[in-house]
């Protein structure tokens, strides 16, 4: 059998569900790149920042001898026995400048770079999985804000989750993982010129020549890991300051997101001080925790200041001291020494370096594999709606002369077992046939064309599409995507499939014929669609779209809210004179549907929602003076 993504599965192997099935930990989160199609391009770029890693911390050896050879010739300048004492300052000076220019410009300027590009590559990589995921055929996107987990709480702020926090991540794991592979090569090159170098100690005798470099590596014992317990205390403060940090963010972004779609009618209601009141309540908690994220991070600065400090100037001069004073080693290998201890000292540092970075490591990976949670979750989202509440919808397929059968249909809402809002107890909607869906306001006219569509959660029956019909739902709230306008009629088809001449005749039928010369525009009037667009244009966008396809199965979810009388009837005739076999199923506002100009009926029945039932009937048991209606004649071709 195949997996979801179209893998080849032996039956009995579970496969995976769903792009990011294996990103649900922490670290599966960190390995699922260097496991993944794309291994030979992770691994290659992480051995070159191994090797460039390795050469950095040998380049720090270099420099700590260079140093001592620095300073060994500026202190016996004046000496008698030195014959050259101005070539040998600048020529240890030069050798000392050339070291730190390899060091820095090319071996750490290359690795930036190599990191830098493995950053974009993982996060990339990781963007077009949750990408996949999330717009899947089952519709993860819709179904994942629906709750999910114990408490039944779906994943705020998706786009940051899937943006910002996987950026975060990816840059703090690679920025960790370089500090780790640090202290292992520098504990390998710096150590071993430190055994090299050893002399013995005054006092520890028993060490033999190693006496100068067990106090070395005792003082990076005792000074590293007490100052790392310090720094985790205050990084797990700052994890936590993070987490509620990037919640309000998102929370204050999300309805500045708001605010500008539904502009007008903020505009129009002069309600810019609610809004801004709402604005201002959604900043304090904003401020508040920039506020305590400031005091901690200059807690943790003021910290590692001293840190260094100390670091370079006591600890790391301190162990070869005793030997120096005893004249067991010159004054150029004690410099050396104090070097080396202080380079293996921040290279061992890193924990305490990358805290902040490791402390939005933690929080970013925890939003990530949360979000990877929740699309798992959902991928069969039949099973997790019957996890979360009542759910025992079956869809199928019959021949498509007995049209669209909906069976013992019931809608609930989550939790509501035991009480259905809407009842269905048999309907039948043949081929060709036109229903208008009556009720007052909040019956669940809407939700009911939701359920045969598969995009309401809870509840029960079996509904019976016509096989090979092809269906379309249309709803009152458009938004459109940043796509040309071709491409826009053509959804959710490729453009390819459609000539520009047919998408044209489509435009003009709908009666927006007058864009037709910016069909492959993206923009107009520097603007996207969506925002050009009026209301009841983009409801004739919709309609083009009905009239390219011509789907055999058509839902009108208020599809014509926004258009006048007139533009309501050109409509209905536009699909009937268009797609004069389309089963049609139709919400509106108005308690009648529009007739045609000489008086015909559009619509055939009547399926009538009150106390809870639906109940289809013939259209002379809602309007018995009218008798039976004479259907709007197809063109004749």
């Amino acid at each position: 059998m195949r997996s979801k993504d179209g893998r080849l599965v032996a039956s009995g192997e579970k496969s995976d569900a769903t792009p990011v099935s294996s990103m649900r930990t922490f670290w599966g989160l960190m390995r699922a790149y260097w496991f993944s199609d794309h291994w030979r391009e992770a691994w290659s770029l992480t051995l070159l920042i191994a090797v460039l890693t390795a050469l950095v911390s040998k380049a720090s050896v270099w420099i700590a001898e260079s140093s001592g050879e620095l300073v060994n010739a500026i202190a016996f300048f004046h000496d008698k026995d030195t014959h050259s004492p101005l070539a040998a300052v600048l020529s240890s000076a030069g050798t000392l400048l050339f070291l730190v220019v390899i060091k820095d410009a090319a071996f750490n300027g290359v690795r930036g770079y190599i990191s830098a590009t493995l950053h974009r590559r993982w996060r990339g990589w990781l963007n077009g999985r949750f990408n996949e995921a999330l717009l899947s055929d089952s519709h993860t996107h819709f179904h994942v804000q629906h709750g999910t987990g114990d408490d039944n709480i779906a994943p705020d702020n998706i786009d940051q989750r899937v943006q910002e926090s996987v950026k975060g991540m990816t840059g703090g794991a690679i920025g960790l993982a370089m500090g780790i592979l640090s202290v292992l090569t520098s504990l390998f090159f710096v150590g071993q010129r430190l055994l090299e170098t050893s002399a013995p100690v005054h006092g520890l005798e028993f060490l033999g020549m190693y006496g100068s470099a067990v106090l070395a590596f005792g003082a990076v014992a005792i000074y590293v890991p007490l100052n790392t317990y310090v720094a985790v205390k205050l990084g797990r403060v700052l994890e936590f300051i993070n987490v509620a940090m990037q919640q309000a963010e998102g929370s204050y972004r999300g309805e500045l997101t708001t605010l500008f779609r539904r502009s007008f009618q903020v505009a129009a209601s002069c309600g810019e001080k609610v809004q801004k009141t709402m604005h201002d309540r959604l900043y304090v908690d904003i401020d508040s925790n920039w506020a305590k994220l400031n005091k901690v991070s200059a807690v943790y600065t003021s910290f590692q200041h001293v840190y260094d400090f100390f670091a370079a100037r006591m600890v790391a001069y301190a162990p070869g001291l005793i030997p120096y004073i005893n004249e067991k080693i010159s004054l150029r290998s004690y410099i050396t020494g104090a070097e080396l201890v202080n380079s293996l000292i921040v290279q061992c540092s890193w924990f305490i370096h990358v805290m902040p970075a490791i402390a939005t490591l933690r929080a970013n990976s925890t939003r990530v594999t949360d979000l990877a949670k929740a699309i798992e979750e959902v991928s069969d989202p039949a099973e997790f709606y019957r996890s979360t509440g009542f759910s025992d919808f079956r869809y199928g397929r019959q021949n498509a002369r007995f049209g669209l059968t909906v069976r013992k249909l019931e809608l609930m809402h989550q939790g509501d077992e035991a009480a259905p809002f809407l009842t269905a107890t048999g309907l039948r909607f043949r081929p060709g046939e036109w229903t208008f869906i009556k009720g007052d306001s909040g019956c669940g006219k809407t939700s009911l064309l939701k359920a045969l569509n598969g995009l309401w959660a809870y509840g029960r029956g079996d509904i019976v599409f016509p096989q090979g019909v092809g269906a379309f739902y249309a709803s009152q709230d458009i938004k459109l995507q940043a796509l040309s306008l071709k491409q826009l009629v053509c959804l959710p088809d490729d453009v390819e499939l459609f000539s520009d001449a047919r998408v044209a005749a489509a435009l003009h039928k709908a009666g927006i014929g007058d864009f037709i010369e910016f069909l492959s525009d993206e923009m107009c009037a520097g603007k996207p669609w969506d925002q050009v667009l009026s209301g009841g244009q983009k409801q004739k966008l919709m309609l083009s779209r009905i009239l390219l396809h011509k789907p055999g199965l058509l839902f009108l979810d208020e599809a014509t809210g926004a258009l006048d009388p007139e533009a309501r009837i050109a409509f209905h005739q536009a699909i009937k004179d268009n797609c004069a076999e389309a089963t049609v199923i139709s919400v509106m506002h108005e308690s009648e549907p529009p007739r045609s100009h000489g008086g015909v009926e559009f619509y055939d029945s009547v399926l009538h929602i009150q106390d809870g039932t639906a109940v289809k009937a013939g259209w002379e048991v809602f309007w018995p003076q009218q008798q039976t209606p004479t259907r709007a004649a197809a063109p004749v071709h």
